[in-house]
């Protein structure tokens, strides 16, 4: 997660208070902002309402008119682009009203709660113009003219075209019920809730915003990087962090953009060219089919990502999930020299035989061979594989030691409605068994990534709530 260092400051000097609060608001935007996808402008016959994930609040519409209507076609493009940037994501709290807010948000300093956005007049944004919608969404700025935190990704809704905003708008007065809510103040303490010094980190770090231009939609590349980099602010989890908490890079200017990031104690992976962590090894196929599903036969959707994929990117047409995958296959990877992993079937053998006798192999054998098998290579689409796969060959371990404590669940979706879990083990294997276990996979059937240490086990155990370690 964010560094704390980055929260100390001193109390005369106005910019390291800036970098403060925003390190704060950073590590909120990435605790609770999904990277789900985006699209602009949308044809409304391929996407009717009836596409609202079952498993979530419907918004009920306030005003329903007739379906050929200029404006109720602006509303339903409006929804469906809410739905792909999974809104609700973050202003819906658990068992809470959709768009309502109040999700809690943590923060080493305290909390923040999610604002209600439905068009309720008193305490939502009902009396907001396009005007001051279009200020919070793409620059930022609350209608009293405070700077938002950036748990609002305004820096990649920047990105965001004026005509696609003005959709947002039509739903979100006239297809979202009102709810009468009030927000929550945060519970930062003073002084570092203080709001004036996130207009500095605003002025260092947020882009100008885009004006409407000549559609590149029908180029697949140039419709697929508007959708990555704006309203599915994809960098928010998957481009790591610089100095003062910033993105690192906005844009494929950089081989840092979309190349990973730790969140909410989960890796979002690298989404470059590269062979070994990255998507080098899957075809625009596999892209769309993870999105779609949340599985491929390479991998399978966990953490946060599995919450974008059930609630956002699965509703989202073939064309647009086509136009992501497309634009991901152009990203150069990081390591321009690294070499594509080959399969190595030499400790299946000796898993078959039982001549190794190490902590980690036997730790495997005891509780993972029964789904990924001893050969390493699950079942396709049920039990992820680990061999050769770019979560098990990523340089940070966080997300498989995050999976074997707590576990981890597919998404259920309308292409693969059935979804499989993983049990977690943290009240059964010691730090150093979940240490030696990773290190074995991550060594086997042709894998090549660092070895696991006790101490890194310990330390996201202790991060993610996990259940002591077992004394023997």
């Amino acid at each position: 997660m964010i560094r704390k260092t980055m929260m100390k400051r001193s109390a005369g000097m106005l910019t390291a208070g800036a970098l403060a609060l925003a390190a704060v608001a950073v590590w909120a935007q990435n605790a609770a902002a999904p990277s789900g996808a985006a699209v602009s402008p949308v044809p409304t016959p391929s996407v009717p309402a009836s596409t609202v994930d079952a498993t979530q609040p419907t918004p009920q519409a306030t005003q329903t008119p007739a379906a050929n209507d200029p404006q109720a076609q602006l509303v339903r493009q409006g929804e469906y682009l809410a739905r792909a940037a999974d809104c609700a994501a973050c202003h819906t709290a658990p068992k809470g009203k959709p768009f309502a807010g109040g999700l809690p948000i943590a923060s080493p300093i305290g909390t923040i709660y999610s604002t209600n956005i439905t068009p309720d007049k008193d305490t939502g944004i009902g009396s907001y113009s396009l005007e001051d919608f279009d200020k919070a969404v793409r620059h930022g700025i609350a209608r009293n003219g405070a700077t938002l935190y950036p748990a609002m990704p305004y820096t990649s809704y920047a990105k965001v075209r004026p005509a696609d905003v003005k959709a947002l708008y039509a739903y979100f007065m006239n297809g979202v019920q009102p709810v009468a809510q009030a927000n929550k103040a945060t519970d930062i303490p003073w002084p570092m809730s203080m709001r004036w010094p996130l207009s500095i980190w605003r002025k260092m770090f947020a882009p100008a915003v885009v004006a409407d231009a000549a559609s590149t939609d029908n180029d697949p590349i140039s419709r697929g990087r508007y959708l990555v980099e704006g309203l599915g602010h994809c960098s928010a989890c998957h481009t790591p962090r610089g100095f003062a908490l910033q993105e690192k890079a906005l844009t494929d200017d950089s081989t840092a953009f979309l190349s990973g990031g730790v969140v909410d104690n989960f890796l979002a992976k690298n989404l470059r060219g590269d062979p070994t962590d990255g998507l080098g090894n899957w075809t625009q196929g596999d892209i769309t089919a993870f999105l779609k599903g949340g599985r491929n036969d390479h991998s399978a959707a966990f953490g946060g990502m599995s919450d974008v994929v059930q609630h956002s990117t699965q509703h989202m047409n073939d064309d647009d999930l086509a136009a992501i995958a497309k634009y991901l296959k152009t990203l150069k990877p990081v390591d321009p020299n690294a070499k594509a992993l080959a399969y190595d079937d030499t400790v299946a053998k000796a898993l078959r035989v039982g001549s190794d006798k190490s902590n980690g192999a036997l730790t495997f054998l005891d509780n993972c061979a029964a789904c990924h098998r001893s050969t390493g290579k699950g079942y396709t689409q049920t039990f992820p594989t680990l061999a050769l796969s770019s979560t098990v060959n990523s340089v940070d371990p966080t997300s498989l030691i995050h999976i074997v404590l707590r576990g981890a669940e597919m998404p259920s979706t309308k292409s693969a409605p059935t979804h499989y879990a993983m049990p977690g083990f943290d009240d059964r294997l010691t730090d150093q068994d979940v240490a030696d276990v990773l290190t074995f996979v991550r060594s086997s059937w042709g894998n090549k990534a660092p070895a696991v240490t006790a101490a890194q086990v310990a330390k996201v155990r202790k991060d993610v709530g996990a259940t002591p370690q077992p004394q023997r």
